[in-house]
C-alpha cells in the first residue's frame, strides 16, 4: 500500500525516528503504526517512546471520597477555559458526589442530579456556556483508607489528573506520596500479576527481536531478555518502580516501612488517548472572528 506523508510524519512524531527509518517501517507493515512502532523499536531505531495517544480534550478530572470508597471522575469541554470556569467546576464536583452513588459511567448519566439527569445537567450547561461537553468516564475504587492527589488542581479535589489510592492500615500522609509518585510516573498496574498478560507477551516478543539481532548465542539472548523483563517490569507497575520519595526503595519496599499494603490505585488525566484536532494560530482567529 501507498505510505503518506501525513502517516511518516505522525510516526517520526510518536517515536523521534528518521524520516526514512519511519517510512521504511511503515512499508515493511503495510502502513500498521501499532506495528510500525514496534519494529522501529526491535530496530533500535525508536529515540524516544511516546505515548500513542495525544492529549486532545480539555475539562477536569474530579476526586471524591466517602469512607472507604473514592472515585473519579472526567468530564471534558472544548478549551481550557471552560475548566476555570466556576460553574463548569461547580457541576464536575456535583457529578463527582454522585458517582459515590453508582458502579459505572453509563448510571452515572443517567443518575439525577438535582431533579434531572447528570446527562441533561450537562446538555443544559452546553447551552448555557457555549461549548461542547461530555461526561467521559468514570473509576472507582475501595480499600480499608483511600488516598487523593489531584495534579495542576484548578480547584478543591479537582485539575488535570486525579490519583486515587487504596490501602490497607491508615497513613494518609503516606498515601498521599504514593498517589503524587502514581501522577508522575504513571503505571500501567500494581503489579506483575495485575498486567494485562497481552502486554507482558508483546514487549517479550520485542525483547526477543531486539535480543536476536545481536547476534549473540541462545544461552547469552536468554539471559539479556530475562534481565530487560525484570527492568520493564520495574518501570512499569507500582510496587515494582523505585519511590519518588526515595529512590533506593520500591514502593513495595516503601509501603511496608509505612505500615500499609497498597492493593489498588486509579488515575485519570484530562483527554488521555484523545486526539486533538490542531489548527495554526491564524486559522484559530480566523475561526473565532467568525463566530
Amino acid at each position: 500500500m501507498a505510505i503518506t506523508a501525513a502517516q511518516v510524519k505522525e510516526l517520526r512524531e510518536m517515536t523521534g525516528a528518521g524520516m526514512m527509518d519511519a517510512k521504511k517501517a511503515l512499508t515493511e507493515n503495510d502502513g500498521d503504526m501499532t506495528a510500525a512502532v514496534d519494529w522501529l523499536r526491535t530496530k533500535g531505531l525508536a529515540k524516544a517512546a511516546k505515548k500513542a495517544g495525544r492529549t486532545a480534550a480539555e475539562g477536569l478530572v474530579a476526586v471524591e471520597v466517602s469512607g472507604g470508597t473514592g472515585v473519579a471522575v472526567e468530564v471534558n469541554a472544548e478549551t481550557d477555559f471552560v475548566a476555570k470556569n466556576a460553574e463548569f467546576q461547580s457541576m464536575v464536583a456535583d457529578i463527582a458526589k454522585k458517582a459515590l452513588e453508582v458502579d459505572d459511567t453509563d448510571a452515572l448519566a443517567t443518575a439525577d442530579m438535582g431533579g434531572k439527569s447528570v446527562s441533561d445537567a450537562i446538555t443544559d450547561k452546553i447551552a448555557k456556556i457555549g461549548e461542547n461537553m461530555s461526561l467521559r468516564r468514570m473509576a472507582k475504587i475501595k480499600g480499608e483508607s483511600v488516598a487523593t492527589y489531584v495534579h495542576n488542581a484548578a480547584a478543591d479535589g479537582m485539575g488535570q489528573i486525579g490519583v486515587l489510592v487504596a490501602m490497607t492500615g491508615d497513613n494518609a500522609g503516606f498515601g498521599r506520596q504514593v498517589a503524587m509518585h502514581i501522577a508522575a510516573a504513571s503505571p500501567a498496574s500494581l503489579s506483575e500479576a495485575d498486567l494485562d498478560p497481552a502486554i507482558l507477551e508483546k514487549e517479550r516478543q520485542i525483547q526477543i527481536d531486539i535480543a536476536r539481532e545481536s547476534g549473540k548465542p541462545d544461552n547469552v539472548i536468554e539471559k539479556m531478555i530475562e534481565g530487560r523483563m525484570k527492568k520493564y517490569l520495574s518501570e512499569i507497575t507500582l510496587l515494582g518502580q523505585a519511590f519518588v520519595v526515595d529512590p533506593d526503595k520500591t514502593v513495595a519496599e516503601a509501603a511496608k516501612d509505612a505500615g500499609v499494603e497498597i492493593t489498588g490505585f486509579v488515575r485519570l488525566a484530562v483527554g488521555e488517548g484523545i486526539e486533538k484536532e490542531k489548527e495554526d494560530f491564524a486559522a484559530e482567529v480566523a475561526k473565532a472572528a467568525q463566530g
